[in-house]
Parts: C-alpha cells; sequence; structure tokens
C-alpha cells in the first residue's frame, strides 16, 4: 500500500486565516482535537455535512495524517470536530498496531482503567 501524502494547502498561507488548534485529547479508541475557524471564514465552510480532507485541506488547515472531520457541533459551526484512531502514525495515516497497544495501555494506565 502507499503511504498517504499530506495533500497541498490552499495558495494562502497560515498567517492569512489563523486557525487555532487545540491540545489533543483522546479517550480509549481514539485521539482527538478541534479546530477554530476565523469567524470570516466561516462561510466557506460547508454546511450541514463533514467535509473531505481535501476540502478542510484547501481552507488552509494544516495537520498531519490519519485525521478525519467526524462530527459537526451546531451551536458552533466554526469549531472543527477531528479524530483519528489511537496508534495512527502522522506521517503515513495508517494505525500502527504497536503504536495503538502502547497508546491504548498509556490510555489505561492514566486513568487506572
Amino acid at each position: 500500500a502507499r503511504a498517504a501524502t499530506p495533500l497541498p494547502m490552499a495558495a494562502a498561507g497560515p498567517d492569512d486565516h489563523p486557525f487555532i488548534y487545540s491540545d489533543k485529547y483522546a479517550d480509549g479508541a481514539y485521539e482527538y482535537r478541534h479546530v477554530t475557524v476565523p469567524r470570516d471564514m466561516v462561510g466557506e465552510v460547508p454546511k450541514g455535512r463533514i467535509m473531505k480532507e481535501a476540502e478542510w485541506r484547501k481552507l488552509g488547515i494544516i495537520q498531519s495524517c490519519g485525521w478525519e472531520h467526524y462530527a459537526i457541533h451546531k451551536p458552533e459551526p466554526h469549531i472543527l470536530l477531528f479524530r483519528r484512531p489511537l496508534g495512527t502514525d502522522p506521517t503515513t495515516g495508517k494505525v500502527d498496531p504497536r503504536l495503538a497497544k502502547a497508546a491504548v495501555d498509556k490510555y489505561r494506565k492514566e486513568y487506572d482503567l
């Protein structure tokens, strides 16, 4: 299988529209983060549907491989919710079973599960 390659950014640079990236957080299955879109760009976010990777990258959002836009928070459409499975290799976007096991073990230990 061919390694995933991040899609090119939009012509605008990251300084043109300052997205705000949350810290990453996790549960026992996924790693999560949210990205706040500048209010002047909210009109560019498709309404009522999940974006494909090419769409959010075209907006100028920069993340490593493996992230998916998975949910819409209707009260705050300028906050995009992303997730990827624990153990995802950020360079390929593929889940590495060893990384996944280590991430799950770390999560369980951290929360005494």
